[in-house]
């Protein structure tokens, strides 16, 4: 049985969620009916003319870019407008589209570390670290005899999950007290009467996106009409994700070697490959990020790197980097070929989250790159 669209989807949001995408990006399903099946699906970087050919020349039911085709808003999508075209030849042709940007980028796995896999270079760390999701703990009394169930309900919700691990939790025995007033309706005691109960208290960390349903999920498996419970909101902390990557290559090596490097690890485009720096410049601490890097030129000069590998670097930035103490060497490559490495580790992905042979993918081999000839 086929996937569907909406399944396919889910795995890809898994592992880029839309949530880190940046505030001006665009990203997701751009168009296709969510319980459509889905047999072949085709990545590309960009959703150009001819990706769209070969996508439905091959009968690919889903396109998987990792540029939006609608960056700023639209009123229309009409045929008459050139996105329009394609818009309305990938619904004629039963094939939908959908865009992972800046949340692939960010991502552990993601575009940045596809790039410094494909320069053979060891795992790095973010050059701008994102923080981690928020995250909130909960404090609650239960009866002995309920403090299973009520865990279980908790990381049911989405409590308790650290890393690898679930229905994670810490509790310690007390003793709870109470006096239920009239119109009260008490599990344990009477109207009236001071009460003390045998209490275990519970603590579990949720993302803060849990708490409605953690909470919910709370006043339903408790047994008490009124259970106590705090809600802490914990301190932010770094995390994998983030922008660009700072590798560190287990020996030195000449900068005209490390470009030799660059060259054999990415798909040759028309503009090749520009270097500043000296080539006999030993590099060993390699900054990088897949796509337009230059806004990062101040954090990779502050963490000490040798060489910065990434692409569209402008005149003024690249220069001004240059003279600064401490520059390292600029590597800029073509912005398609720095990104164009992660479209195999996201179509091994979608492969691996179906049964085998459900789901077919391919990368194109298409060349995207505006530029076609260098004089």
């Amino acid at each position: 049985m086929p996937a569907a669209l909406r399944d396919v989807v889910k795995v890809v949001e898994s592992r880029y969620d839309p949530r880190w995408a940046e505030s001006w990006d665009a990203v997701g399903l751009v168009c296709g009916d969510p319980d459509a099946p889905v047999e072949k699906v085709l990545f590309a970087i960009d959703p150009v003319a001819e990706v769209v050919d070969e996508a439905l020349e091959w009968g690919a039911d889903l396109l998987i870019t990792h540029h939006p085709l609608f960056l700023r808003p639209v009123h229309g999508v009409p045929a008459t407008t050139y996105k329009g075209r394609l818009v309305h030849r990938l619904i004629a042709g039963g094939c939908g589209l959908l865009v992972a940007h800046t949340n692939a980028d960010c991502a552990t796995g993601g575009v940045s570390d596809a790039l410094a896999d494909a320069l053979r270079l060891p795992p790095g760390k973010p050059i701008e670290p994102r923080p981690c999701d928020p995250m909130d703990k909960i404090v609650t009394f239960v009866p002995h005899a309920d403090a299973d169930r009520v865990l279980d309900a908790l990381a049911i919700a989405g409590a308790g999950a650290i890393g690898d691990y679930d229905r994670c939790a810490f509790t310690s025995e007390g003793t709870g007290t109470f006096r239920p007033l009239p119109g009260a309706n008490p599990t344990i005691g009477a109207v009236g009467k001071v009460e003390t109960v045998a209490e275990t208290r519970l603590e579990m960390v949720l993302p803060r996106d849990r708490r409605g349903a953690v909470l919910a999920a709370l006043r339903a498996a408790h047994p008490y009409e009124e259970p106590a419970f705090d809600v802490i909101e914990l301190a932010g902390e770094v995390g994998p994700r983030g922008t660009g990557r700072i590798c560190v290559l287990d020996e030195p090596e000449p900068l005209s070697m490390f470009v030799a490097r660059v060259r054999d690890g990415l798909p040759a485009t028309a503009g090749g490959i520009r270097v500043a720096g000296d080539s006999t410049r030993l590099v060993r601490r390699v900054a990088l990020c897949g796509g337009a890097g230059d806004s990062l030129l101040g954090a990779v000069r502050s963490l000490g790197a040798d060489v910065y590998v990434t692409a569209d670097l402008r005149h003024h930035p690249a220069s001004e980097a240059r003279q600064a103490d401490g520059a390292p060497a600029l590597v800029d490559v073509a912005h398609w070929a720095s990104e164009w490495p992660w479209l195999a580790r996201a179509a091994a992905e979608v492969e691996a989250g179906f049964d085998a042979g459900a789901v077919q993918v391919r990368v194109s081999q298409i060349v995207t790159d505006p530029w076609t000839l260098h004089i």
